[in-house]
């Protein structure tokens, strides 16, 4: 009787010994993995600072009255050490997009065909719709829409009949979808009040838009334009007109990301605008782009 009482209590403490073991392991788990979320969490909040740094440095770059080693603003990339952070940092001048408020026909027709469209009669609806949905009158364009056809298609709204307010409006044009807008709207601003662009600083979709310009002949464009020194003869458009790297604006796209040693990173976007300082304020954001962090 008493060997089966002490073969109990043996099996009673091994069960306890392994219900402790098992406590233990899972608090450990838990243990580790609050860890790890935790510096997890402490490394993309470095990056994200880091990467808001770049954008202040862009600011400042943009600033620099010293025309030696001024960054500048044609998209191409800068990278600087912040601690032991790499932050790369790329700007565009507005002046080098589209204005989706000055635009007209041919230019609108450009952008669209260097989007990819090759439907003629698609690009003269789209060309039509923008200018309908800009304009301030009810007075419907030869391929374009006004009120009742975006009625008719189903939408809860109508065509503004004003300016653009921001980039993200261009959505709402009848005939625009979420991939088409993706592929546009690196090309596109409401900044720039030019009716066409600046080659100085325009990005490549917004290049493919110049009269003469084909991706063979942009992407040497751009080789040439981050090879080029102070001093180099001026770059040239395919009809000998020359392009001088001056007479941009003072509103900028930029990218920012940072990336830690160990791979964790954040990347942020925004458009912002100098200002003269007087206020305190050297600049103002005007478009906020929340970015990856990975």
């Amino acid at each position: 009787m008493r060997d089966k009482q002490q073969g109990v209590a043996l099996i009673l403490v091994l069960w306890v010994s392994i219900l402790l073991t098992v406590i233990v392991g899972s608090f450990s788990i838990v243990a580790r993995t609050e860890t790890i979320q935790a510096r997890h969490l402490l490394d993309t909040t470095r990056a994200r600072y880091a990467a808001e740094a770049g954008l202040h440095r862009a600011a400042y770059e943009m600033r620099n009255p010293k025309e030696e080693g001024k960054w500048i603003a044609d998209g191409r990339p800068y990278t600087f050490k912040f601690e032991e952070i790499e932050v790369e940092v790329m700007v565009v001048d507005e002046s080098g997009k589209i204005d989706i408020n000055s635009a007209q026909q041919p230019t609108l027709a450009a952008l669209f065909t260097s989007a990819g469209i090759e439907d003629q009669g698609m690009i003269d609806e789209l060309v039509d719709a923008v200018i309908d949905f800009r304009d301030p009158d009810d007075l419907v364009s030869l391929h374009g829409a006004e009120a009742e056809a975006y009625e008719a298609a189903g939408y809860p709204y109508g065509p503004k009949n004003g300016p653009f307010e921001s980039v993200p409006e261009f959505q709402q044009v009848i005939g625009m979808n979420w991939e088409l807008y993706q592929k546009l709207e690196p090309a596109i601003t409401v900044y720039s009040g030019r009716s066409g662009v600046n080659p100085a600083f325009a990005p490549r979709s917004a290049l493919l838009t110049i009269d003469g310009m084909t991706i063979d002949i942009v992407d040497q464009f751009i080789s040439d334009r981050n090879n080029s020194q102070p001093g180099d003869p001026p770059l040239t458009l395919p009809d000998g007109t020359p392009v001088v790297a001056r007479g941009g604006g003072l509103t900028y796209s930029v990218r920012a990301r940072a990336t830690l040693p160990n791979g964790a990173s954040s990347e942020l976007k925004a458009t912002i605008r100098l200002g003269n300082g007087l206020t305190g304020r050297p600049f103002r954001i005007v478009r906020w782009r929340d970015g990856s962090i990975t």
